[in-house]
Order: C-alpha cells, then sequence, then structure tokens
C-alpha cells in the first residue's frame, strides 16, 4: 500500500497540475521512453515517508537502476509533482546513494532534472556540511575523472545549484518550452534589477542551444528528448552485459512461499535452510562445514547464474560459528566470489554467571572480532538482506549498513536496532522508584518504533524495503 502511494507522488491535483498545465511527462512515464524496459530496481522508494518535515513521499527524486540500449545505469530522476522537485536533505542523500552505487560498480549516471533547487527553510541541512547538496557536483567530477559517463536532461526547472547537474554532465539535452537553466529566476531578477524577463528569454532551451552552449542537444519535445539520451548512450563505446545463455533453474520450493517464512517474531529463529531453499537456483547448495558451528550457515549457490557465496543467521552467532564464517568470508575473498549475507539475529543469550561462563563469552567476541575483520576487508560485492532481526553486534559482524555493503535491503518484517525491544524490562530494579516504571515503558515503546523496517527505510539506511518473494529478481 505505500508502494502505491508513493507511485502516485504528490498526489491526484498535483500530477494533473503537471502533466495537464505545464504540458509535461510525470517522471515515471519519462522513465518509461528512457528505459529498455519498465522492470527496473527503485533505490529506497519509501525515503521521506513520515519523516518530520511534511511527509515527503519519494523524496522527490525517483533514483534506481535500468538498462538503456542494453547497458546498466543508475538514474536519478526529479518529482516535479512532489514540492515541485525542490530537493529536501533526504533528496539529497537518495542523490548521493546513487552516486555512490554508480561509482561502486562502474554504472552509467542519467539526470532528469525538474527541480526548484533547494527547500531554502532547511537549508542548513542542505547545504553546510560535507555530504550535503555540494556533494552531488564534487561526486560528479570525480565519476569523470574515473571515465564514467553522466547525461543529463533539463526536462523542467533547472535553478540555483541544481544547475550544475547538466553543466557538469558530459552530454545534457535540454526540451524546448520545457526545461528552463539558471541560478536565479525571473522573480529574483526583478527584486534584484526591476527588470522583467521571461523564463524563456533568461534561460530556455534555445539560449543555451545557440548562445551560452550549456546544453549540448536541443529536444523539440520530451519524447525526442529521450530518444536523443538513447542516442547518446549508443555512442558512448560501453559494452553491453552479455545476456545469460541459457535460463537459471527456478527453485525447487516456490519463491512464493518465502512470504510465509518471514519471521513474524524474534523469540526464535527458523531453521535459515527453508528460506535458502526458496532463494538459490535448483535449490542447490554446496554447504562448508556443515556439521560446524551449525548457527551460521555458510556455503555456494548460485542465484539468477549467478555464483555466491552465502552467510545466513541460524540461531546465536557462537564462537565456533564465528570461526566458520570469517574462514568462509575469507575464502570468498579470495575466489573473488560475490557474498550474500542474510541476516536474522538470534535472541541474546545470558550474561556469564561464572568464571568459565565468562571465558567462554570472551572467546565468542574474540571470534566475531575475527569475522567482522574478515567481512571488513573482503574485497568482492557484497549484498545484505535482513530477513528478520538486525540487533546490536550482529549488525556489524553480518555486514549491516556501517560495514558498507554494496547494497541492503530489508524484509518488511525486519527489525534494526541496538537491542531488541522485545528484551527491554519494563519494571525497574528492586526499590519503589517513582516514576522509573513509565519511564521505561515509554523508552520501550520509542523502541519499537525506531526499529521497525519503515523508519529504517524512510532516513535512507538501507536500500529499499523488498517482498520477501522479490528477493531472488532484487
Amino acid at each position: 500500500e505505500l508502494l502505491e502511494r508513493v507511485k502516485e507522488g504528490g498526489g491526484e491535483n498535483a500530477v494533473l497540475r503537471h502533466t495537464q498545465r505545464n504540458k509535461k511527462l510525470f517522471v515515471r512515464e519519462r522513465l518509461r521512453l528512457l528505459l529498455d524496459d519498465a522492470d527496473f530496481l527503485e533505490l529506497s522508494p519509501l525515503a521521506g515517508l513520515h519523516m518530520p518535515y511534511g511527509n515527503v513521499p519519494a523524496a522527490g527524486c525517483l533514483t534506481g537502476i535500468g538498462r538503456i540500449c542494453g547497458i546498466w545505469c543508475a538514474f536519478a530522476a526529479s518529482d516535479a509533482t512532489v514540492k515541485g522537485g525542490t530537493l529536501y536533505p533526504i533528496g539529497v542523500k537518495k542523490q548521493l546513494r546513487a552516486q555512490e552505487i554508480a561509482m561502486e560498480n562502474r554504472l552509467l549516471s542519467v539526470h532528469l532534472v525538474d527541480s526548484g533547487g533547494a527547500f531554502l527553510p532547511l537549508q542548513s541541512e542542505l547545504f553546510p556540511d560535507k555530504l550535503h547538496g555540494g556533494r552531488v557536483f564534487y561526486n560528479e567530477a570525480i565519476m569523470s575523472a574515473m571515465g564514467i559517463p553522466q547525461v543529463a536532461v533539463v526536462c523542467g526547472s533547472c535553478v540555483a545549484g541544481g544547475a550544475y547537474v547538466p553543466t557538469m554532465a558530459e552530454e545534457s539535452v535540454i526540451i524546448d518550452k520545457i526545461g528552463t537553466l539558471f541560478l536565479a529566476g525571473p522573480p529574483l531578477v526583478k527584486a534584484a534589477t526591476g527588470e522583467d524577463v521571461s523564463p524563456e528569454e533568461l534561460g530556455g532551451a534555445r539560449l543555451h542551444s545557440q548562445v551560452s552552449g550549456c546544453s549540448d542537444h536541443f529536444a523539440p519535445s520530451e519524447k525526442e528528448a529521450y530518444e536523443c539520451v538513447r542516442n547518446i548512450v549508443s555512442t558512448l563505446n560501453c559494452e553491453p552485459v552479455p545476456e545469460q545463455d541459457r535460463e537459471p533453474d527456478s527453485p525447487l520450493y516456490s519463491p512464493e512461499e518465502l512470504l510465509g517464512l518471514a519471521p513474524l517474531a524474534y523469540s526464535y529463529t527458523l531453521p535459515v535452510k527453508l528460506i535458502l531453499s526458496r532463494l538459490v537456483d535448483g535449490s542447490r547448495f554446496q554447504e562448508f562445514k556443515a556439521a560446524y558451528g551449525t548457527t551460521l550457515v555458510t556455503g555456494f549457490g548460485h542465484v539468477e547464474g549467478h555464483l555466491v557465496g552465502i552467510v545466513a543467521s541460524n540461531g546465536e552467532l557462537a564462537h565456533d560459528a564465528a570461526l566458520k564464517g570469517s574462514h568462509f568470508v575469507q575464502l570468498c575473498g579470495q575466489r573473488g566470489i560475490p557474498i550474500l549475507f542474510l541476516q536474522n539475529t538470534a535472541p541474546q543469550p545470558e550474561g556469564p554467571a561464572s568464571i568459565s561462563q565468562a571465558e567462554a563469552h570472551s572467546n565468542r567476541l574474540k571470534a566475531q572480532a575475527s569475522m567482522m575483520a574478515a567481512v571488513a576487508c573482503a574485497a568482492v560485492p557484497k549484498i545484505t538482506i535482513v530477513i528478520g532481526g538486525c540487533f546490536g553486534n550482529d549488525s556489524y559482524v553480518m555486514c549491516g549498513r556501517s560495514f558498507s555493503p554494496n547494497f541492503l535491503f530489508l524484509w518488511p518484517n525486519a527489525r534494526v536496532a541496538l537491542v531488541d525491544s522485545q528484551n527491554f524490562p519494563t519494571v525497574p530494579p528492586a526499590g519503589d522508584w517513582t516514576g522509573e516504571e513509565l519511564e521505561l515503558k515509554h523508552l520501550k515503546a520509542k523502541l519499537e518504533e525506531e526499529s521497525s523496517a519503515f523508519y529504517s527505510s524512510a532516513r535512507l539506511w538501507d536500500d529499499g524495503i523488498i517482498l520477501p518473494q522479490d528477493t531472488r529478481k532484487v
């Protein structure tokens, strides 16, 4: 339901004003014309949802990965039906994440700009810091130096800092009577100089194509602009990723059943092989150290024809399980095999009550630290999917956000937090402490709210919530 709501952009009235009064295509229609097919991976579609600054769905910016002329591309497209495409802090964060993915994976970067620039009341959260708006332009320069092509289309208003996005791209297209490009629009010209000037005179398509040279291609219409982009991509001398010779085998058990296998509570864990049998091609899994450290399952399989090493939670990450995980991750690093992590933190064991238990606890921490180092240093692509709970140090050992996986996705039931709120006490220690119990209950409720998958995804702590049955495709 939330994903469907996000696809409506700023709502019916805003879409009508955008398409009928302003004669522009809706952002998703633009992508349909641009991409080879409609089957693209949208990144963090719920970013901005229920955020404190006015519930901005999609953050006025749509980012994703798709193919143009067979070439994989990362794209950032303004949705002008949401606050006129102005950038909120979460929208800047989405753009920077799309650029990070483009740099990591050497993907052609495409910008569709239709934006009023930064949302000025929040300028302190958008402008001054290292990872604020200016980083977009810095990344454009770095990507050019890396030889990663960038193409931009001015398909609406392109104001203030946003004007640098197309001018720093390798090639840019501007659309007649729709695209405008300037640092400050007609109202500010009027305020500063008293001069009346139209948007077209100040920064329209003809001016930038014939006079300033800021744009490389003039497009009479939107459809011709996206055809022009496809033509540009065909001249970049990039090799399309070869198609698979044959269709990969489907799992023996239906991936649709993953919806019913998603853990509902965190007081127990499912045998993770139930999930793997519905995830890997042909349900074939070559397990590594099958009889040792069984609370972590490791081994090799194929997903949609791609060989991957799999590291999957299967209970408490004990000493022997962490040693096994460290060994397996190092193997994948040596062989250049990407790693898929499936996170589901088990309930934490009780603290040590004796000397021997304390020694065992210390050994477990040492083994987990060893696995953390192996995960951090493995120079292979890593994809993490939180299929259940993700709590505390298990997040680090199993390649959570702070360990920079190439992608991190959540199932809708996922919980991400420092501690599991289910195990949080609501009764204070012995003693008559006035108000303590109420305070603990409030803290538990706060932890419960902040650990939901939707709270996480709204803040771009991940690359999006996915339905369990779509895991193979994603």
